[in-house]
Parts: structure tokens; sequence; C-alpha cells
């Protein structure tokens, strides 16, 4: 049995099992008989031992006690709304991810507020603006006692506690705000629409940033808050729902999770934000790029993957902080699980079509590059394919594969492509090309997200061998033949 003290903690403040924060319900109001001292909030620090331990407002020698340093910085953890009143496995996660990064030290804390959070959903959403006060009286403390600057403090809250954090920072006072405030999927009933002062708003820190997961509403609300409430509103998948947490996955939750298979999916996109933000702790040396963009529509088609003049970010830990007069929307797609990035390309092909009416076609798209190649990534284009028009489609990877090297398409047999185009092989741009059907592939462009990279504008094809390849001068002769016969492969 392992009697170790980080074990102890786990023990002492969390089950071996858990209960997600079912939302989409307002339980009905009721008055509490709980006295201040019953709902006191208790702040957990995490030192080298891994033990919680207890900082209490005006006791100095507990900041001794608990090994808090102020000459680092401090990174507060708040939880949500909580329906066992256990907390919840992600925390320690969390605090574990968070003490994990040897370049970055810093002071790892709790806001347990577990016995104001276990009650009727809006008797909990009534006490986070109590918790942010006592949240506010700490760092006040901190700054008193040990010269602590609030500058320095990080709060991360998760769903309710993302709201908490928001009342901590519009009540601390003084002419100075607290240093960062990140919002992990804030809860959206009773928020969502609400003036910045009752929420969760971009006044509450120098700089908050935002991670949305589950806005999808039900009845008129959604378990997270959709409208954008930080600096930078990042919005994974288009922020309602995420991948692999559809209902075809309710049958596996029920013979993991028993009677719980429900709240364990609805919970899978609302924590989905929380192991997001660990994701970018655990994996700093390959970061989830975002991009600004209007909604999530646009961003499948490729439109958004600009980086110019702070258009796009990081997600989670190591986001740019940059304050913002406007909240920015930013995009991204992720995978079904850690880790979560993925590399977008934008592709723009330009088709000539002499025929009268759109044609209706399926591909496939085989890429090789540097370091991989992936293969029959299956494109539809939507309405079809009319006359001399350019379409813009975002494909997503799931490895990095370098620089591009070359694109195979394979058009799929139908009604109308029967016996046309069997397999093309195209260079970028491609000037002419061949005619079938009244059809011609004229150009295709592709763009980088993550290295900005795009496609040359122009191929000198008389220089060298390029039927297949997006040639540059760095290639030398023998290379070429390396990847025509890489190609060949595909």
């Amino acid at each position: 049995q392992d009697t170790s003290p980080w074990s102890r903690c786990q023990a002492k403040h969390r089950p071996q099992s858990y209960i997600a924060e079912p939302f989409g319900r307002r339980a009905q109001a009721v008055e509490t008989n709980k006295t201040l001292h019953e709902m006191k909030t208790r702040f957990l620090l995490f030192g080298e031992t891994n033990q919680g331990c207890q900082i209490r407002i005006n006791h100095p020698d507990t900041l001794q006690e608990c090994g808090f340093n102020s000459s680092l910085p401090l990174v507060m953890i708040i939880h949500g709304w909580s329906v066992d009143g256990i907390l919840e496995n992600w925390i320690w996660q969390m605090v574990a991810a968070l003490k994990s990064q040897p370049t970055q030290p810093v002071n790892v804390g709790l806001v347990d507020w577990i016995t104001l959070a276990h009650d009727h959903y809006t008797i909990a959403v009534r006490n986070t603006r109590l918790v942010g006060k006592e949240v506010a009286a700490l760092l006040r403390w901190l700054e008193e006692s040990v010269q602590f600057s609030r500058s320095h403090v990080h709060l991360i809250g998760y769903s309710l506690g993302a709201h908490v954090s928001g009342f901590a920072g519009s009540s601390i006072g003084g002419t100075h705000k607290i240093g960062r405030i990140t919002g992990l999927d804030a809860a959206g009933p009773l928020f969502e629409g609400s003036s910045p002062s009752n929420r969760l708003s971009p006044d509450d820190a120098n700089f908050v940033d935002a991670i949305h997961t589950f806005t999808r509403e039900h009845m008129g609300l959604s378990v997270g808050i959709k409208q954008p409430i930080g600096h930078y509103d990042f919005y994974p998948n288009g922020g309602s729902f995420q991948p692999g947490c559809h209902f075809l996955e309710l049958y596996r939750h029920i013979a993991q999770h028993g009677f719980n298979a429900i709240t364990q999916t609805i919970k899978c996109s609302h924590e989905r934000s929380v192991h997001l933000f660990i994701d970018s702790l655990l994996h700093a040396g390959t970061q989830s790029m975002a991009y600004l963009c209007g909604d999530m529509n646009s961003f499948s088609q490729g439109l958004c993957l600009s980086c110019k003049k702070g258009r796009c970010n990081t997600l989670g830990y190591h986001v740019r902080q940059e304050p913002r007069s406007k909240s920015k929307r930013l995009f991204l797609v992720t995978r079904a699980q850690s880790p979560f990035k993925v590399y977008h390309y934008q592709f723009k092909i330009q088709f000539i079509n002499q025929t009268e009416t759109p044609i209706q076609t399926t591909f496939t798209m085989s890429l090789l590059g540097t370091k991989e190649k992936m293969q029959k990534i299956p494109i539809t284009l939507g309405k079809g394919i009319a006359s001399n028009k350019t379409y813009s489609f975002l494909i997503t990877l799931d490895v990095d594969i370098g620089e591009l090297i070359m694109i195979k398409f394979k058009w799929e047999n139908s009604a109308v492509w029967a016996n046309v185009w069997n397999t093309v092989q195209t260079i970028i741009p491609w000037s002419t090309g061949p005619r079938h059907s009244g059809l011609v592939l004229k150009t295709i462009r592709v763009k980088a997200g993550e290295t900005q990279q795009r496609s040359p504008n122009r191929i000198n094809l008389g220089r060298l061998n390029c039927s297949l390849l997006f040639c540059t001068e760095l290639f030398s002769h023998d290379s070429l033949a390396h990847w025509s016969s890489a190609a060949s492969e595909l």
C-alpha cells in the first residue's frame, strides 16, 4: 500500500471515483443555516512534499510552515460546483503538472470552497461572490505581511471557480490588479448575458484568458458560458462540444460508470477545458495554436490561419499575454485525447469548370512532408465545383509532417466521375492542367498555420525535374529522386 505524503493527500481530499458538475437545470434557492465559520474557505499550499498545507489569514507562521516562497509567483486553482461534496481528480493532476515545470517554479495553491460549492446550484452561484472576497482578502494579507505583489498571482478557475476568480479580482481594491486569471469553461447558467460586474470579465486582472469547451445550448442554457469573457477567448472545436465526448460514447460510459454514465458524458466536454490546460503544461514543446476568426464555420473553411498583428496565440498556460481593449475570439481543432495538438493547413484550390452545371465530387488527398506522410485524407467540396472558382478548406493532421513536398489526389468514382481522373498528381501552382469533361484544375495553394509557411507562388518547371514536387532551390537532384521514390508509396 502506497503511504507517501502525496497518496495520503489524495486520500484525504478526493474520492477514488467522482461525479462531474451536471449543469442544465436550475435548482430552487433555499435558505441555509450555515454559519460563516462553517462556510469558511480553506487555502491549501502544496510544498515539496506534495502534502496540502493550510494557510490561514493573519497567521504568518502558516506561511513558513507551508513553505510559501514570496520570491516565486503564486498559482491558485479554484474548483467549481460539487454534487458529492468531494474534490475532483483533475485538481491533483493540475497540481502535479504545475509543480513539474523545472524552468518556471511557482507556489501552487488550492482554494477549497467545497462546503460552499456542495449545495443547490443557485446557492452555489450566490456563494461565488463570498468566496471571491475571501480570496481577495488572502491576497491583500500576503501583500501586507510579506510584501507579495498581487501582480504575481495567477488564478485558474474551473466552471463556477472561474467566476470566483473574477469576483476576487473585482473586489480586491487598490490601484493594481491581479496578474492573470484563466477561466476554464466558466459556468453559463445565471451568468450568460450578465453584466461584467456579475461574472468573470477582462477588467478583473491584468490579463484574462478563457477556454470554452461546452457551450451547446439546451432549453436556452449551456453548461459553459458562450460569450467572450477575457482578453483572449479560445473555442476549441468551436467550443460547443468536444471530440470523443459524443453521446455515441454513452454505452462505453455505462460500462465504466453505471448510472453515472450520462453525467460522465456531459462532464466530458465541460472538463475538457481543464485537460487542455494541463496538456499545455505537460507538452510545453508542442503548444496548441489558435487563430482569430469570426466563427467556427469560417475557420473550417481555412479562412483564418493568419498570425499577423496578434491574430494567433497559444492555448493554455504559456499563452502570450497581450491585454486588449476588445475580447478576441480564437478557434482551433484538437484531438480527442492528450496530446491534443493538431497541425492546421489551409488549402486553396482553383478549378475551371467549362460545363454549365456544378460537378459533384469527392476526392482523397495524400501529403508527403520532409518528416512524415499522411495518406488518403477525404475531401468533399460542399455544393460541387462551379465555374472558375477558388475553394478554401482546412485540413488538420495529428502529426508534424514537416515541410510539404508533394500532394497526391485520387478522385473517387461516382455517377458523374466514372472514368474521369482516376489518379491526378499535381504541383503548386499548376498554371495549366489536364482537361477532363470540361474541368481544369488550375492552381493549388497551401499555408501551414503553425509555421505560417506558404507554398511557392511560382515554380520554374524547366529548371529541375519537378513533375510531382513542390521544389525549392534547396533540393539536389539526389534528394528529388528520394522524394519521388517516397511519393510512389502514397
